[in-house]
């Protein structure tokens, strides 16, 4: 209000002095009046103030690179832990839709513990194979340029994940596989699941796939990506999660 006030006075100052000096002798008096141009200036630089925190392309950049950085270590972090999979009811990694009906008839006939034994490799895989995925993300994010970022910063709450999803997955599931072959191996949960299903496709019209570890591959991206996203609405909304300053400067405006 001050600062209106302050631009009103300069202007009806300038429109009285010009009626009677004419516009030569209003420039004159302004050239001389020092007074009067530190209070223009004064004015100008405060209304233009806003201009200057705009952030520069560069550190938008550098802060979405930041983000993802730190929203994969968290998530990478928690889901490579004991039980980062298994406890976690949105990720944790159950028998298939199509394979429900040859769970329960399992379970039935006093195979339960063989089930819940093979659900428990099946999640422990997924959190072995979860430690190999922290240089990866952070590879992918090196390489992140300007238009990336751009793109990112246009995109909806999740643009970031759908980033690292597009420029990861393929390697990922490299890098996950054999781990997940590896860990299943160690409870003969492979063997298991191939023996199983493979006689029930005999009879099955809905076959189930007897990859297990494509299966398990297949959920352990999506779990390690649903984690991820989370920790990217974190750092977007949640002051709290703004631990840099470059986060805070980037996200907290």
């Amino acid at each position: 209000m001050k600062k209106l006030i302050i631009i009103l006075s300069l202007s009806t100052f300038f429109i009285s002095n010009t009626n009677s000096q004419g516009l030569k002798g209003l420039v004159n008096k302004i050239a001389k009046d020092t007074s009067t141009v530190s209070s223009i200036n004064k004015v100008v630089n405060a209304a233009t103030a806003s201009n200057k925190d705009t952030l520069s392309t560069s550190t938008i950049a550098n802060g979405l690179k930041e983000a993802l950085q730190v929203g994969t270590e968290r998530g990478v972090t928690k889901l490579s832990a004991v039980d980062g999979f298994l406890k976690d009811a949105a990720i944790k990694i159950l028998m298939p839709e199509e394979a429900k009906k040859v769970e329960q008839r399992l379970r039935s006939i006093g195979l339960g513990k063989q089930v819940d034994n093979a659900i428990v490799s099946m999640n422990r895989a997924a959190e072995d194979a979860s430690k190999s995925a922290a240089p990866i993300f952070i590879n992918a994010i090196k390489q992140m340029s300007i238009q990336d970022a751009a793109g990112i910063l246009k995109g909806g709450d999740f643009a970031a994940t759908d980033y690292l999803k597009n420029k990861t997955t393929n390697n990922l599931t490299e890098a996950f596989r054999p781990v997940i072959e590896q860990s299943l191996s160690k409870v003969d949960a492979t063997k298991y699941w191939n023996t199983v299903f493979s006689t029930y496709n005999q009879f099955s019209l809905q076959k189930v796939n007897t990859d297990l570890s494509a299966y398990v591959t297949e959920k352990a991206l999506a779990g390690i990506f649903h984690e991820i996203g989370l920790q990217e609405q974190k750092i977007r909304k949640d002051p709290m999660a703004q631990t840099t300053q470059l986060l805070k400067k980037v996200f907290g405006k």
